[in-house]
């Protein structure tokens, strides 16, 4: 059974979100169904859901036009998300002082192939 899976991705990058947020969301989904992902993020409390999904919906956008792949068939290969670059911002504090405030931001990547397991 070495047939060719071809394996399609979507990328979000400069997402405002801390990695390590996004990361339990993708946890959650990696290795399942595009279906059954779908159900997953639409009812799972976290902010980090939206842009997951939406890039999940892309991915599978991708797999269908440009692969010709069917979108009832896919399975999440990989899911993850990087570090991207820090937001540097200042507050001020009392006697005249700046504080620091950081926020982050990451790149997700999610990619779905054919899956045999229905």
């Amino acid at each position: 059974m070495a047939t060719d899976t071809k394996e399609v991705k979507a990328i979000a990058r400069y997402i405002r979100m801390s990695p390590f947020k996004v990361r339990r969301v993708l946890d959650q989904i990696r290795g399942r169904s595009y279906r059954e992902a779908l159900i997953i993020l639409e009812f799972m409390p976290y902010r980090a859901c939206e842009p997951v999904l939406k890039l999940l919906r892309s991915a599978a956008a991708n797999a269908e036009h440009n692969a010709g792949l069917d979108r009832a068939q896919l399975v999440i290969t990989q899911a993850f998300a990087d570090q991207g670059p820090v937001l540097k911002r200042f507050q001020p504090r009392a006697q005249g002082r700046a504080y620091q405030i950081r926020k982050p931001t990451c790149h997700i990547t999610v990619a779905v192939a054919v899956g045999d397991t229905v």
